[in-house]
């Protein structure tokens, strides 16, 4: 990461990311985008046992919507089940164990959604990691790129037949600000090779990896409502664990979870984000640039197609043929 690149991401952050920067958007809200009844909308969301993903799935079931907590714990995962139903009295939220890092199980687990689920109105990919020293999954890959962008890439498309039955089917992929200092390498999407493997700057690549899937993902399926967003500097269990001499230094002005889900929140719910373009990037609910300026992390359409022919055939060799699985 240059040196410029991080300056200026800092300088942004400082200014847009903390819980000054969300309560400075937060007065340009129209608080009624969110007065609506979700009853008879279903709901899934993966990393729903804590931070964002918890947020954002208490806020589907209080509207009365069908909500599935997609976890990797179960007994973190009950506990969430358990403080969403006794606070909302919505008995409607069911709880399902995956890793996404674990691409066959990932597979299986939509199929048997699908298979008993009709429909699917909103689908937020929020589950992600940040792990140091190059991990591996059984399968072989980066377990910070399965869990954060190949598990993501073959969920979506697996539980797409579930998406296409919804009126206004949405899938929100909950990335990060941090890719905005990385240029996707379309060439080395797992980082394979680094002599030094540091795990926050996978991460970034990660997300970056994920805007550009959610771009194509918008071009491939228009019938379906795409969005990937930002939830700021949030004050959540995941960065405590994954970053703590950054939460150190930043804790008194992180965002709360609250804030960090609102946009979420509001993609999931709100009929003005439809309104918007299919595809974009959001910042506290309005679409933002996904680079700097003049900070060189664009590519080119044969780069980024490069990429996405790279998920599609490593999903086929773990048993997903991206093909079959269109609308």
């Amino acid at each position: 990461m240059s040196f410029y690149r991080k300056s200026i991401w800092l300088l942004k952050g400082l200014r847009e990311y903390t819980r000054t920067g969300y309560e400075k958007a937060s007065k340009k809200f129209t608080s009624s985008d969110l007065e609506v009844d979700c009853t008879g909308k279903v709901y899934l969301v993966t990393g729903a046992n804590s931070g964002i993903g918890k947020v954002s799935a208490f806020n589907f079931a209080k509207r009365g919507g069908t909500v599935y907590l997609v976890c990797r714990n179960k007994e973190r995962g009950e506990e969430a089940q358990r403080d969403i139903i006794e606070v909302t009295n919505n008995n409607n939220v069911h709880l399902r164990i995956l890793d996404i890092s674990n691409i066959k199980e990932v597979i299986k687990f939509a199929k048997e959604f699908c298979e008993n689920n009709e429909r699917l109105d909103v689908l937020v990919n929020n589950a992600g990691c940040m792990l140091q020293n190059f991990p591996k999954t059984e399968e072989g890959l980066d377990t910070n790129f399965a869990t954060n962008t190949l598990g993501p890439f073959v969920l979506t498309h697996a539980l797409l037949p579930c998406l296409k039955h919804s009126d206004h089917g949405r899938v929100i992929m909950v990335s990060s600000g941090g890719m905005l200092v990385q240029k996707l390498d379309a060439k080395n999407p797992q980082l394979d090779g680094l002599s030094k493997y540091d795990g926050t700057m996978v991460y970034a690549q990660n997300k970056r990896q994920q805007i550009v899937m959610t771009v194509h993902f918008a071009q491939q399926y228009p019938e379906i409502f795409f969005s990937s967003m930002h939830p700021g500097w949030a004050d959540t269990p995941a960065v405590r664990s994954a970053m703590p001499d950054f939460h150190r230094r930043m804790k008194d002005n992180l965002r709360t979870d609250e804030q960090g889900a609102d946009t979420v929140v509001w993609l999931g719910i709100a009929d003005a984000a439809l309104k918007q373009g299919n595809g974009l990037f959001f910042q506290d609910r309005v679409p933002v640039s996904t680079h700097l300026p003049f900070a060189s992390t664009r590519n080119s359409d044969e780069e980024e197609q490069m990429f996405m022919d790279y998920l599609n055939n490593l999903s086929a060799t773990l048993g997903f043929t991206v093909g079959l699985h269109k609308l």
